[in-house]
């Protein structure tokens, strides 16, 4: 027997209602969504035309397709069509992927964003969620660009081509001089294009005039004219500085305009800064376009998150703190030895007063034995308070000289001590001693300022809470990269330019919580059901419980976290 099928006869629509188990992870999405004030939600729209979408509803998809690990705009679009927990979402809306790509890269989705990390980490907060030491972890990690690996643009073939271009301007600007040409603009005023665009101008007003020269001549001139052969070079002239140099000097100023800094950017994706990953299958160091993803986490959640486009870890601190707006909650500031140097142990002490836990990238091989027993320590060093100077171990004394300063291709001045070995020491070797190979006098640069914070470092690390806290950043901070790259197999970001991108990692990470927060209710909700029972039978009989009512505890505590508004 078969079922009927006959697609001639007359069917009528039947109308049904989308429901969902209340402990499915789209009501979730749906309940901490609706938790955000619509004063944050929506926005100042057109009042002519079509009316829009409203956010929250683009948002809860968004979130949504994120935790089922699809990014594609029209896969989003696709699911709505067919599954019903996005279909419930939606309210069985039809919504275009083009929709739906605007809303993840428009500037209101930012705020959006930023406003979301704000009230989930009060959210976490107020329930006891966060890291019961007061610690926030930072990390972070490089995510390849959706650009083109072999289109690059770097930062020292520019310096190096506009400079021979800038050469030849000033040969070109000689020549017109030598032909007359009356130039406004002085030989050191050559480095732009507009210096270029007038002496292309002043050359046409040259031209204009040996053309009227040229009509009052005779026909026939022995030797032929001189004008028409000034008129013929400085047509190749104006030809070669408008068609070659010009668009050349546009080009390199350009690209300074995009550098901002950096030494590198990808054509295909000009916010792309060419890095170096760990995810390097030809295993040669290959340099890739990618984007530096920063995190804070607390209790494996992400509190906050932000894009540079420098390789190195260093100088995203101090920037990525100023952003965050629930610094106030903690009082350590947890990282690995990438972060760790004078000017952000400087910043988290001073500008933000928390306790850096933070290792220096020496602070591993000085805990060696062999650097502590080397001369060459400072520390192994015997200090004259009184006439400030030092002997080292050998017994060769370093005298103070001068106070100098340093500063870096970054603009940040260091001061340091200059201690001199003494010329005459105690005995003949210690003299000898006191050069170094080539026969100098050795020397000694101390920052104290600089010795002092690694004083300061070692402390907290070695310390019982600090040591305690600094253990469990792997645990924090790190399951969220494994996550992201493993889990969800995001590796390499799906859109181009640095707004998009930071809209897209922000939703990612989002449902990146709200998904450790789902499996979370489901476990205390368990654990809730548990807690009825009082004796080994009992505690058998819970494991067996029906889900119905287990998802009902779930549901209890979904209300909990998120009240109606």
């Amino acid at each position: 027997m078969y079922q009927n099928y006959n697609t001639s006869e007359l069917e009528l629509d039947i109308t049904y209602s989308l429901k969902l188990p209340s402990d499915h992870i789209a009501v979730l999405i749906s309940r901490f969504v609706d938790s955000i004030p619509l004063n944050i939600l929506l926005e100042e729209t057109s009042h002519t035309g079509r009316p829009a979408f409203h956010p929250a509803m683009l948002l809860k998809m968004t979130l949504f397709a994120y935790h089922e690990a699809v990014f594609s705009g029209r896969k989003i679009a696709n699911l709505n069509q067919y599954y019903l927990p996005m279909m419930w979402l939606s309210g069985n809306t039809p919504v275009s992927y083009k929709t739906i790509n605007n809303f993840r890269s428009s500037d209101h989705t930012k705020k959006i964003i930023q406003k979301a990390f704000v009230l989930f980490t009060l959210l976490l907060s107020q329930n006891g969620m966060l890291d019961s030491d007061d610690a926030l972890f930072i990390d972070g990690t490089k995510l390849e660009a959706d650009a083109n690996r072999y289109s690059f643009t770097w930062k020292n073939a520019v310096t190096k081509f506009e400079k021979s271009l800038d050469e030849k301007v000033a040969n070109t600007y000689d020549e017109l001089i030598q032909h007359q040409v009356d130039i406004a603009i002085s030989k050191d005023m050559l480095g732009s294009s507009d210096a270029i665009k007038e002496l292309i101008k002043e050359t046409d007003v040259k031209l204009a005039e040996l053309e009227k020269d040229i009509e009052a001549e005779p026909k026939v001139i022995k030797g032929g004219s001189k004008n028409k052969r000034v008129r013929r070079k400085l047509k190749s002239i104006k030809r070669k500085l408008k068609q070659d140099f010009l668009p050349r000097k546009v080009k390199y100023e350009h690209d300074r305009e995009i550098f901002k800094g950096r030494n590198s950017f990808s054509k295909t994706d000009t916010d792309a800064t060419f890095m170096r990953l760990k995810e390097d299958h030809m295993q040669n160091g290959q340099l890739k376009p990618a984007y530096n993803l920063q995190i804070a986490t607390s209790g494996r959640f992400v509190l906050h998150y932000d894009i540079f486009p420098n390789p190195t870890d260093t100088r995203t601190l101090v920037p990525f703190l100023k952003s965050f707006a629930n610094l106030d909650l903690f009082k350590y500031i947890v990282a690995d030895a990438g972060y760790g140097n004078e000017v952000n142990y400087q910043a988290v002490v001073d500008k933000f007063e928390k306790i850096p836990l933070m290792p220096y990238a020496m602070y591993q091989k000085e805990q060696s034995r062999k650097y502590q027993r080397s001369p060459q320590n400072i520390n192994n060093w015997t200090y004259y308070d009184k006439d400030d100077y030092y002997k080292d171990p050998n017994g060769v004394v370093f005298k103070f000289q001068r106070y100098s300063s340093r500063v870096d291709k970054y603009g940040v001045k260091r001061d340091f001590k200059v201690y001199v070995a003494d010329k005459f020491q105690v005995t003949k070797e210690l003299e000898e001693l006191a050069k170094t190979p080539k026969g100098q006098q050795r020397t000694k640069s101390i920052n104290l300022n600089w010795e002092y914070l690694k004083h300061k470092a070692k402390e907290n690390l070695s310390s019982e809470k600090g040591s305690t806290i600094y253990q469990r950043r792997r645990t924090d901070v790190e399951t969220i990269f494994g996550d992201m790259k493993g889990n969800f197999g995001v590796r390499r970001v799906h859109v181009r330019g640095e707004k998009a991108v930071r809209n897209e990692l922000g939703l990612l990470l989002l449902a990146i919580n709200i998904s450790k927060l789902w499996q979370l209710l489901q476990k205390r909700g368990i654990e809730s059901l548990k807690k009825r029972t009082k004796n080994r039978h009992n505690r058998k009989i819970a494991d067996q419980i029906s889900f119905l009512e287990i998802r009902s505890a779930i549901s209890m505590l979904d209300w909990y976290f998120f009240p109606s508004p």
